[in-house]
């Protein structure tokens, strides 16, 4: 549950030089060890496991890794301790660290104290697109000469990382609306005192963190009342909820979409083998057009909400349509990683049925005569819980073959009764029309898709986790399949 507000901003060391990060292997604490390493600090950190990549990359940039939550990892008396949420107020060196009066922070406050001073917070939202559009804002203002700084929830395609300091004096953050550490259960958005911001869409989603649409709606309505008077709030206006929450908004309130009443439009929207292609009205009147090496009509969505803070922002236009020409997406989002015999396997983070639905239309639409594929894992919070039970055969509808796994085990004191049923889901998608099967191991489902898939076919792999390599180990089988 949410608290009421965020805690009180916490006296901090008159200096600080050296900072202990809790839960650092986690790709966001990870990105901010990094991010205070570049900014001159001393960093260290601990946490349960650290595997490679992430283990690799922070001992690249002299970061060193303690195994374990015991208290003797703040023996080194850090200045401060920065706590991942994956902390629990039980574990030893959270306790060690209450105890021995050291400051703490945690992720959003730290990025607030140390990245946000003296800059103007741009924050885009969201259900769903949050890190396509952060990464397009983020690009074209590189384009623009704007040197922003940024941090986004993935690795994009033009800058190969998901953070970058800069010199400029706006910084662009993907606004999540997850809890923030176990002292402080608010949203990390609340804590982003944004000047411009976006909101894409509001669903219900984080079963584990909220219990019903009412509660997410409440943590977006609380952020549309930061955007101050003299700010922007950008918001899908063809997407009922969000247009509810930011009513009462004392910014200047705009919207972006397809629909006839949006201030910002895409008119015309076309489909280009692998491109999309639109025209954009600005309050009526012609803007340009846009082009985007991407699928998918929400991606035009994602590209208007970029194109919206660009414009208050002073870009020009023609800057803003230079950048998204050459924008290159965010990895596991509709990523092609890789071709053997005429076989295209790809990865895409969509787990929320909404998300699901929107990704399989893309390909549907762009390949209508193509086999699809869909490989799907439960693997984040929301997808393991039943909750969306009853939505998810529906997103599957476009697909012709639909294979799914056993739910990602984690140590979340799930119920039977409360895990999602995925035998039924797999009766429930075969009744609308794919030839779906649950194939519990992801090896197995290797085997039976590297036997079945024919040339031209296109297969996605769909999980807000690592679905067990799966796709890696589809290519090699292929690889291998091609050499026998």
């Amino acid at each position: 549950m949410t608290a009421p507000a965020p805690r009180q901003f916490p006296d901090l060391p008159d200096s600080i030089e050296t900072i202990h990060i809790i839960g650092i292997c986690g790709t966001a604490m990870g990105s901010l060890a990094a991010m205070l390493v570049e900014k001159g600090y001393t960093v260290r950190g601990s946490d349960a496991h650290a595997y490679p990549p992430m283990s690799t990359w922070l001992r690249d940039r002299g970061i060193e890794i303690m195994l374990g939550y015991d208290e003797a990892n703040l023996d080194w008396n850090p200045d401060l301790v920065i706590v991942g949420n994956v902390s629990r107020s039980t574990y030893a060196d959270a306790v060690a660290m209450r105890e021995r009066g050291f400051p703490y922070l945690s992720l959003p406050e730290a990025l607030r104290h140390f990245f946000f001073a003296h800059r103007r917070p741009l924050v885009i939202t969201g259900t769903h697109g949050k890190t396509t559009t952060t990464s397009m804002l983020a690009w074209i203002l590189t384009v623009a000469d704007r040197d922003p700084g940024f941090m986004v929830g993935g690795i994009t395609g033009n800058f190969g990382t998901n953070f970058r300091l800069g010199d400029g004096d706006v910084f662009v953050i993907e606004g999540d609306e997850y809890d923030t550490a176990y002292f402080d259960k608010v949203p990390k958005f609340w804590h982003y005192a944004p000047f411009r911001a976006t909101i894409n869409n509001v669903e219900y989603d984080h079963a584990d963190i909220y219990p019903d649409l009412p509660a997410v709606e409440h943590v977006f309505r609380r952020f549309a009342a930061m955007v101050p008077a003299d700010g922007t709030l950008w918001v899908n206006g063809d997407d009922p909820g969000a247009l509810a929450i930011s009513a009462d908004t004392p910014a200047t309130r705009r919207t972006f979409g397809t629909g006839e009443s949006n201030d910002l439009r895409a008119v015309s929207v076309r489909l280009d083998g692998p491109h999309l292609r639109a025209s954009l009205t600005l309050d009526g009147q012609p803007l340009g057009d846009l082009e985007l090496a991407m699928i998918g009509e929400f991606n035009i969505r994602n590209a208007l909400g970029a194109t919206a803070i660009a414009l208050d922002e002073g870009v020009p236009f023609a800057t803003i349509q230079q950048a998204l020409a050459e924008f290159r997406s965010v990895k596991r989002r509709q990523e092609l990683r890789g071709q053997v015999d005429g076989v295209a396997v790809y990865d895409d983070f969509a787990h929320h049925p909404t998300a699901v639905a929107a990704t399989l239309q893309a390909f549907r639409a762009h390949y209508p005569d193509r086999t699809i594929w869909a490989l799907f894992e439960a693997a984040s919070n929301t997808s393991r819980r039943k909750v969306f039970q009853d939505q998810y055969p529906g997103a599957f509808a476009t697909a012709d073959q639909v294979i799914l796994s056993s739910p990602r085990e984690k140590k979340d004191n799930l119920s039977a009764d409360e895990r999602v049923d995925v035998a039924a889901m797999a009766e429930a998608i075969a009744a609308r029309g794919p030839d779906t099967r649950l194939i519990p191991a992801v090896d197995d489902i290797v085997d039976t898709v590297a036997a079945e898939a024919q040339p031209g076919d296109i297969v996605v792999a769909l999980s807000g986790a690592a679905f067990g390599g799966i796709q890696e180990k589809l290519l090699n089988a292929l690889q291998a399949r091609s050499k026998s």
